[in-house]
């Protein structure tokens, strides 16, 4: 499905002008978003889920594009799965171009390349992002347009991505109370003898039914400090230290908590009032402006 320019009326999702801001800052003239963070982050928080849990399709992977012209989101498209046509039938990209017609990395490239070219950029200052933009994809770029030049755009993305909305806030408190919730409620479940790997398995369900999607779970019991699944079973008297991290809408909920089973001794209570008042203090740096490198240095303090 190609759909021409002029064909949509979204909103577009993002402040433009910081990322045109940025964009200038950085000398790039087009983008040309390859990650799943920053697709989803430029197309309003939309992610293509039938490719959520592997990018793999045939001898290929999925490679979602979206292409973006400094001062120019009239020219934007969006590169993607033949199959995302269905998507945007039922809520429709704001890009004013739709490609949904790739199989691989090599279509999707070339279609970008064509768009490119279209708009006149193909002598352009091109923003990629290297660590996602797989190597035959790149060449293809690279053979394509001889005359552009290729810049890194990670870092500007990432400052573009780094302010965050009232909506996004919202949803990365949601994101981390559904992993604190979950974490408590694993700890709550578990007994004397309950493995590591039944913890892990445990939390994943609670974080399953609450909404988020499990990605990962390091867990500790007793004296060890080794993270991972094993056979070992919590004995009475020892800690759990439980981390874990569950996906909400794109955000992460990334948080630790600690158990003990039984009663903490004296020793652990002081050691737990220093943890607070460590954080406290770094809690009280926290406002508009300041570096984080401060907050860490006066809590070390």
């Amino acid at each position: 499905m190609n759909i021409a320019p002029g064909k949509n009326a979204v909103a577009i999702p993002f402040d433009q002008a910081r990322l045109d801001g940025l964009m200038e800052e950085a000398g790039i003239d087009v983008l040309l978003a390859t990650s799943k963070h920053n697709t989803q982050y430029l197309l309003g928080g939309y992610k293509f889920i039938f490719f959520a849990a592997m990018d793999a399709i045939g001898h290929s992977r999925y490679l979602p594009i979206v292409v973006y012209e400094k001062g120019g989101p009239d020219r934007a498209a969006y590169i993607g799965n033949r199959m995302e046509g269905a998507e945007h039938q039922n809520n429709p990209f704001w890009t004013p171009t739709l490609h949904a017609a790739c199989w691989g990395t090599l279509d999707a490239a070339n279609l970008a390349v064509e768009h490119v070219q279209k708009i006149g950029k193909g002598e352009a200052r091109i923003g990629i992002e290297p660590a996602f933009l797989p190597s035959d994809a790149y060449t293809l770029v690279r053979k394509a347009l001889p005359d552009a030049k290729l810049i890194d755009a990670t870092g500007m993305l990432e400052r573009m991505r780094a302010i965050k909305t009232d909506a996004e806030l919202e949803r990365l408190r949601v994101a981390s109370e559904l992993i604190t919730d979950s974490m408590l409620a694993t700890i709550q479940w578990a007994r004397e003898g309950t493995t590591k790997t039944e913890i892990i398995e445990q939390l994943r369900r609670e974080e399953t039914n609450r909404g988020a999607h499990f990605e990962y779970c390091l867990l500790t019991l007793g004296s060890s400090h080794n993270r991972a699944a094993s056979p070992q079973a919590w004995k009475q008297g020892e800690v759990l230290s439980i981390d874990s991290g569950g996906n909400y809408h794109g955000y992460i909920g990334d948080l630790c908590r600690m158990g003990i089973l039984g009663e903490p001794d004296a020793e652990l209570e002081d050691l737990l009032a220093e943890v607070d008042v460590v954080q406290q203090a770094a809690f009280s740096k926290v406002r508009a402006g300041t570096l984080g490198g401060d907050m860490i240095a006066h809590a070390e303090g």
